[in-house]
This record gives C-alpha cells, structure tokens and sequence, in this order.
C-alpha cells in the first residue's frame, strides 16, 4: 500500500526550531545594535563641540574677549563663524557657556555638562 502522506511543508517543530533560533540571533543583535548607535551619538555630540570650540577660539581671538556664548558664533550675517550645529540626541547648544583660560576652553551646558579641550 501506497504511503499517503504529504511530505511538502514542514513541521510544527521544525518552524519553532526556526523561530527560536530567530529571536536567539535577534535577542544577541538588539544590544549591540543600541550599544553602536549611543556610542555614534556621543562621538556626534563631541565632533559637534569641537566644532563649536574651533569658532569660539577664532571668535575670541578676533575679538580680544576670553568667553561668548553660542548666539555670538551664528547668525544671519555674512560674516558667521559657523552654522547652527543640529542636535542628535536631545543635546541643547543654544545656552552654551564658553570661557577660555590659559591652557584650555571650557564648554557648559545644562544638557550635557562641562566639556574641556586642551589648547
């Protein structure tokens, strides 16, 4: 007698096999995922304040002053240092504090604290 079983398809076991090892590979991806993104965002944040730095230091020298604030680097003029810098994560570099000293330049904000670069 002929077998009449359908051998096309697969199994109820076979696609929960497939499914675990699915959310397994997923579960393993997820965390390295988020971990790479914050790990971009911060590098974006600090290239964003060393940007800022550089136009506050050509600014003070210009301008003989040894602190300024964000709105003195922008502007509608043709004679602008920088653009206006887009946050990436929630940053807020519109009540920045810059202050040079002898050795380095410091930059504060409530969002993300003090940053200080070495001259």
């Amino acid at each position: 007698m002929e077998n009449l079983r359908n051998t096309r398809g697969f199994t109820l076991v076979e696609i929960m096999i497939v499914v675990v090892i699915i959310g397994l590979l997923a579960a393993m991806a997820i965390p390295t995922f988020v971990a790479v993104r914050q790990n971009s965002r911060s590098k974006t944040v600090l290239n964003n304040l060393r940007q800022i730095s550089s136009s506050a230091q050509q600014y003070m020298l210009e301008n003989a002053v040894t602190q300024c604030v964000y709105t003195d680097l922008i502007g509608t003029s043709t004679d602008n240092l920088m653009h206006n810098v887009a946050p990436v994560a929630g940053e807020d570099y519109t009540n920045l504090a810059i202050v040079l000293s002898a050795t380095q330049l410091s930059i504060s904000a409530n969002t993300f604290g003090t940053v200080t670069f070495a001259q």
